[in-house]
């Protein structure tokens, strides 16, 4: 027995030393008899063992075999369907594949968004929720910017600003979920989600673990998405199902006290694969470079889709959204001296807040998207998003400048004001429409006619405490007036005689940020009323195509309802509106369209001061439901272009947005709020991403706007930058990959940089006019990558603002600065399997 397994080894043995090195040739084309070049050819054998090498400039390649066996082939390139073949191999034998012809893929052809995407790269070349549709870009004439899954993934984005500030003409505007996208800094606190509209803060930056992608829709998209700021959309799309099974996990840490952990699985639930799965989680434990503020965050969303044929389909999927942290208000910086502010005056560190405060958030969503196609021209299709947010908030806050008793500024104190406040928000969604859709070899056409509403309400029960301004001797709280100090209790610090606040200054001097005593503040109990608020939309839209011309003509119908005090003292303020586009596009070549756009926005201010400073008032006193509503125009004309089979994509945009009836006016005097503003933002843009070789994956883009205020209550403000535009701004980020016949394969290295032009602070009320000019700034980030062989391992080493530059994001006022962070650095290990 011994004799024969030995005898049986020395044949095995003979075998191997006698068999010679096989190679495997061929020629990857696409339908048009066109090679493809950098093609992904990738050969599996029986052991799981793998060996991959790209297609050259005419299409060839070669895969050299040192072992007989049975073999599985794999050819994959970006925008078009995967070829599988099963090869057996034996002794010295070649084997020439001839030509392998690959196929466009039609993943985009979805009705609606119910199965996942399948592209891996920094391109997504179609867009579900700009037009409702599944249409390619290229074909839409307006400009959408896109960031998917694997640029986020490379540039370890985990939160949203960190993903979008990619983007062309989009910048933050401090440390919130906040932008100013074209110039136009954002009014509405209303986030959208697969094409619908939800109600929380921006205060938290979302997550992206969850994220497809994130798409930013330039200029006002009403007929779209009802309520829509005139700037731009940020569109977050979730991750959908699979076909096919896929998992990973990733586990990260870095500075700042960062730990970090996501999974993310997904697959078919039976052999028909007609019941699909994805499971998403992410946890976050973070501190930050700012005193006593922490981001602390739990992430759950499974989802289901039902796909029994080529007719029916039905996704369903929920988020859980647990957030706990602190609300950065931003660095304060001393008082204007002599007129001048000094951004130095305090370390970007300085915080005015308490270890003892606390901003709580939980939100839950719940989705679900049906599509019915009746026959191969007639369809239908249905979403809904229930959705729960609610507060929980203590914190301290600046509130404006430390006087004397004479009114004379202290530069080096701030006054604080602390707020608990908490409060319950509910949002229901619901979108319907049909379609009917013709097409021949020379035209075609696709007709919508739909409805969709949103029903967003502030519940009972809402209210806060509130201790802020000075004391007066009678017990309240007022705002200091020195020509009446006598109405005001006074004390004595250094010498200097000066009104009580309500709450102790800060001292920026000689910060303190432990636990303070908030049950010796003079707190005010003051309540939220609950509001209903309604919108309701009819629409028709028409894209059609003759020859080279196309064009997508849409006309909206919105009439909105905001109920002040519901279920109390109630007050009821409607409007209504028509809200058109126009779009026309001309196929210049096969690669490259250029297309022209006119398009409306309308927005109900009960949308646009939730959260704006400029009539915070209104948050818990009176409807700005009973103003005119924001009104804004587009005219764009712009190019679009496809290259290399769809590996490069490219747009160019120019563009003018104007808006009116901005709310403007005193905070505190609510009478004296009128819609008299009006700005205007003219530019162009470029972004520009994809394979510039097959191992080389780039995006950049290039932003420039002239935005100015046209009407303003304060007049020296007419004629100047709208604040927090810069005017110019640009990106670059790349990865390249050491090619697998390196001695460096599984080495990948990324570089990126920044740029943002100087911009200014971007709340001025009437009593408050001072802005500070925020300098200008260029960020450099680098990323090494390594991917062991044969492992389904990638870590990943990022060192963020390599040179540790000193910035600023933006601001809200001199009080509320949003530095950038200093250098800090994070490793992520991914395990995919």
């Amino acid at each position: 027995m011994k004799v024969s397994k030995f005898v049986l080894a020395l044949l095995f043995f003979a075998t191997q030393l006698s068999f010679s090195q096989s190679k495997i040739t061929g020629k990857v084309l696409d339908t048009d008899s066109n090679p493809i070049f950098g093609a992904n050819i990738i050969i599996t054998s029986e052991s799981q063992e793998q060996k991959g090498v790209s297609s050259t400039e005419n299409g060839s390649f070669i895969i050299e075999i040192n072992s007989p066996g049975s073999y599985s082939i794999k050819v994959t390139y970006v925008g078009f369907n995967t070829i599988t073949k099963s090869l057996t191999i034996t002794n010295s034998e070649n084997i020439d594949l001839g030509n392998i012809v690959l196929k466009e893929s039609e993943e985009y052809l979805q009705t609606v968004e119910i199965l996942g995407r399948k592209r891996n790269d920094y391109n997504s070349d179609y867009s579900f929720s700009a037009s409702k549709i599944a249409i390619k870009n290229k074909e839409l004439p307006q400009a959408v910017s896109t960031v998917t899954k694997e640029l986020i993934d490379d540039r370890q984005a985990f939160q949203l600003p960190d993903a979008v500030k990619t983007v062309s003409n989009v910048a933050l505007t401090g440390l919130y979920n906040h932008y100013n996208i074209r110039g136009i800094t954002q009014a509405d606190d209303g986030q959208v989600l697969n094409g619908m509209r939800t109600r929380q803060y921006y205060f938290l930056q979302p997550i992206t673990s969850h994220l497809e992608r994130v798409e930013v829709i330039k200029g006002p998209s009403s007929v779209t998405f009802s309520s829509a700021d005139p700037g731009g959309t940020v569109n977050m799309v979730t991750k959908k199902p699979l076909a096919e099974k896929r998992s990973s996990v990733s586990l990260a840490a870095g500075s700042f006290g960062t730990l970090r952990a996501t999974a993310d699985f997904t697959g078919p639930l039976n052999e028909e694969k007609t019941l699909l799965y994805r499971f998403n989680a992410a946890f976050q434990e973070a501190d930050s470079f700012r005193d006593v503020v922490n981001n602390n965050a739990i992430l759950v969303s499974p989802s289901l889709s039902y796909v029994p044929n080529e007719t029916t389909s039905l996704n369903v999927e929920m988020i859980y959204n647990d957030a706990e942290g602190n609300l950065d208000r931003g660095q304060p910086i001393f008082g204007a001296i002599n007129g001048e502010f000094d951004l130095n005056s305090t370390p970007i560190t300085m915080n005015v807040g308490a270890s003892n405060d606390h901003y709580k958030t939980k939100e839950l969503i719940l989705m679900a998207n049906f599509s019915k196609k009746f026959s191969d021209s007639f369809g239908f299709n249905a979403q809904y998003m229930k959705q729960t947010w609610d507060e929980d908030l203590a914190e301290h806050r600046v509130d404006g400048t430390a006087v004397d008793i004479a009114g004379n500024v202290i530069p080096t104190l701030a006054r604080m004001r602390y707020d608990r406040r908490q409060q319950f928000w509910e949002t229901d969604n619901f979108s319907a429409y049909f379609n009917y859709d013709i097409k021949n070899d020379k035209f075609s056409n696709n007709l919508l006619f739909g409805y969709d509403g949103t029903r967003w309400e502030r519940q009972i029960g809402a209210g806060f405490l509130r201790a802020r301004r000075y004391l007066t001797v009678s017990g309240g709280q007022a705002n200091f007036d020195p020509a009446n100090p006598g109405n005001f209790q006074q004390m004595v610090v250094d010498g200097v005689t000066m009104p009580v606040p309500a709450v102790p200054h800060f001292n920026l001097e000689d910060p303190f940020n432990g636990a303070r005593n908030t049950n010796a503040y003079n707190l005010s109990e003051l309540s939220i009323p609950a509001n209903l608020n309604t919108s309701n939309g009819i629409y028709i839209q028409n894209q059609f195509k003759i020859g080279k011309f196309s064009a997508l003509v849409n006309l909206r119908y919105e009439w909105f309802s905001d109920i002040f005090d519901y279920k109390g003292n109630e007050e009821e303020f409607k409007t209504s509106a028509f809200v058109p586009r126009l779009g026309l596009t001309y196929e210049v070549t096969k690669d490259i369209s250029a297309y022209a756009t006119y398009l409306e926005g309308f927005q109900p201010h009960t949308n646009t001061v939730s959260l704006s400073p400029t009539a915070e008032g209104f948050f818990w006193a009176a409807s700005p439901g009973r103003f005119d509503p924001l009104e804004s125009t587009l005219i764009e004309v712009g190019a679009k272009g496809e290259f290399l089979n769809g590996k490069i994509f490219a747009n160019l945009a120019i563009f003018n947005i104007t808006q009116k009836n901005i709310l403007l006016g005193d905070t505190y005097d609510l009478d004296n709020l009128t819609t008299r503003g009006e700005q205007r933002s003219r530019g162009f843009e470029t972004d520009i991403s994809g394979y510039i070789l097959p191992n080389l994956q780039l995006t950049a883009s290039y932003g420039y706007n002239d935005a100015t205020i046209q009407e303003d209550a304060i007049t020296e403000f007419i004629g100047e930058r709208i604040g927090g535009a810069p005017k110019h701004n640009a990106n670059i980020w790349g990865r390249y990959d050491f090619k697998s016949d390196s001695k460096l394969k599984g080495i990948g290295f990324g570089l990126g940089a920044q740029y943002v032009d100087e911009r200014f602070t971007w709340y001025n009320p009437t009593y408050s006019t001072a802005r500070v000019l925020l300098p200008d700034y260029t960020v450099f980030d680098a990323a090494v990558y390594y991917k062991p062989n044969n492992t389904g391992i990638q870590l990943t080493l990022k060192v963020n603002n390599v040179f540790d530059t000193t910035y600023w994001l933006g601001g809200l006022n001199p009080s509320r600065l949003g530095p950038g962070a200093p250098r800090n650095v994070l490793l992520n290990a991914t395990y995919k399997f």
